[in-house]
């Protein structure tokens, strides 16, 4: 069986703007016993929101986000990954690939019959989250994209990642809330709950991963699900787009999103916002109040 840690709960406990009721799958089909932790709010017959996060953060990204969905009368979901949030956390690092990460997404769907879904993703949230429609036909509509890529392996990463994936493997303990805290403004007590997932270094293996699982050349992990996804979303998505950039993103910023808007057929200019940086969730319900008037 893997190893894996659990956070305490009471890490999470008075976490500023995350008052949503956990909800956790436990025997996850090909996952079990590990235990993943997911926000499900909203009705349970309308349409959804699936949100999805990326690296180093949790579903406490969303949270200024998810109040806007429900005031348009959605249904919420948004996972924590294994390894991040209040998910469970294996301890050895060769657990986490590409394959693993996503078939747990997709295995969520499929556990919670989730149809009638709006795509929200950023950073790995999307070089994941983008790979699956193509394999769940039917039950996609929408996209909301923010400051991602797909992870095609045919395309040379850029110098602002290649910065990132050094400063991150030689930060085996790597400070989150700190990080987030200068990459978003956060307050203190924001910062903090970036950190409550982690009480030592023993529980970032999942942290530490992302970064290195990027696909680098056309075999790598990923790669070619990745290109099938680019083949999809340029030529046989029929749902309603929508993208918003973090123009201050040194590593996934208007460069980027320009290319990724490109692949996605019929998808309008980006919604861009000159103040925000990676982590476009924090400018919060803008881009909700703005993608749901684009989708009519």
């Amino acid at each position: 069986m893997t190893e894996f840690l659990r956070t305490p709960d009471e890490r999470f406990a008075g976490l500023p703007g995350y008052a949503f009721a956990p909800h956790y799958i436990d025997d996850l089909a090909g996952y079990a016993p590990l235990r993943m932790h997911y926000i499900d709010e909203g009705p349970r017959d309308a349409p959804v929101a699936l949100c999805l996060h990326g690296q180093p953060t949790w579903s406490y990204l969303y949270r200024k986000m998810i109040p806007a969905f429900l005031d348009a009368g959605m249904r919420v979901v948004a996972p924590d990954m294994f390894g991040f949030g209040k998910s469970d956390k294996p301890v050895d690092e060769s657990v986490y690939t590409f394959d693993f990460h996503r078939g747990a997404l997709v295995a969520l769907i499929e556990r919670l019959g989730l149809n009638d879904i709006t795509l929200v993703c950023q950073d790995w949230g999307g070089l994941l989250g983008l790979t699956i429609p193509m394999d769940m036909p039917g039950r996609f509509s929408r996209l909301i994209v923010m400051n991602t890529t797909l992870g095609t392996g045919d395309v040379p990463l850029g110098e602002g990642f290649l910065a990132w994936r050094a400063f991150n493997n030689r930060s085996p303990d790597m400070a989150v809330g700190a990080l987030m805290k200068r990459a978003a403004g956060l307050s203190d007590a924001e910062a903090a709950a970036y950190d409550a997932p982690y009480p030592d270094a023993r529980y970032k293996s999942g942290v530490r991963r992302f970064p290195n699982l990027v696909p680098d050349n056309p075999d790598a992990g990923g790669a070619a699900l990745s290109r099938r996804a680019r083949d999809f979303w340029s030529r046989e998505w029929a749902g309603k787009s929508f993208m918003a950039v973090g123009v201050q993103d040194p590593v996934l910023g208007l460069p980027i999103m320009t290319a990724l808007r490109d692949m996605i057929r019929n998808c309008p200019a980006p919604l861009e916002l000159e103040n925000a940086g990676h982590f476009t969730q924090e400018a919060g319900a803008v881009i909700v109040a703005r993608a749901l008037e684009a989708f009519g």
